[in-house]
């Protein structure tokens, strides 16, 4: 089976590709045919993260075994498209370049029948160019935010301040001349 993707950046601007790609090729593939498609380098690390129908970030699927036990975090390689993707589960978020936050929405529209002669992973169309910045983030917290502005109002500079007092260096188990 192909499944056709449309993987959109999150930007102001249209700006999305739609992929074919066989079920049975994995998320590392997936993530080939992305950072491929948009024209990035590949050289920045990526992770895929599933999500709910409402876009809702859940797991980290990323690049690399990052877990401090080697083998026990699955990674990109490990999953085939069709053991997380379906026709109920059709979402997941991947981001690319984590300095930079190139986030896209991946939605799976359709699953197909393999067309003889087609060559798979396929960027079947384009829309939009890439802009030279990935647009900014604003990360909120669960509550609001207006119950985070008034614990800021709360702190002041010696809350801020580790050394505050008599700078000591005594309490952290070294000395201030370590060197």
């Amino acid at each position: 089976m192909v499944y056709k993707f449309r993987v959109i950046l999150d930007a102001e601007e249209d700006i999305f590709r739609d992929i074919a790609i066989l079920a049975e090729d994995t998320l590392e593939d997936l993530h080939n045919a992305i950072f491929n498609s948009f024209g990035f380098d590949g050289m920045e690390v990526a992770s895929f993260y599933t999500c709910d129908d409402t876009w809702n970030q859940e797991d980290e699927i990323p690049m690399f075994d990052t877990g401090d036990i080697p083998g026990e975090q699955k990674t990109m390689s490990d999953y085939q498209l069709s053991d997380i993707l379906d026709k109920e589960n059709t979402k997941i978020i991947y981001v690319y370049d984590f300095i930079n936050m190139w986030t896209f929405l991946v939605e799976l529209a359709a699953i197909e029948e393999v067309v003889a002669g087609n060559t798979y992973p396929e960027t079947i169309f384009s829309v939009g160019e890439m802009p030279d910045e990935a647009m900014e983030k604003h990360f909120i917290a669960d509550d609001d935010e207006e119950s985070y502005n008034e614990f800021e109002d709360d702190l002041d500079e010696e809350d801020l301040d580790m050394f505050s007092g008599d700078d000591s260096f005594e309490d952290y188990g070294f000395e201030e001349n370590w060197n």
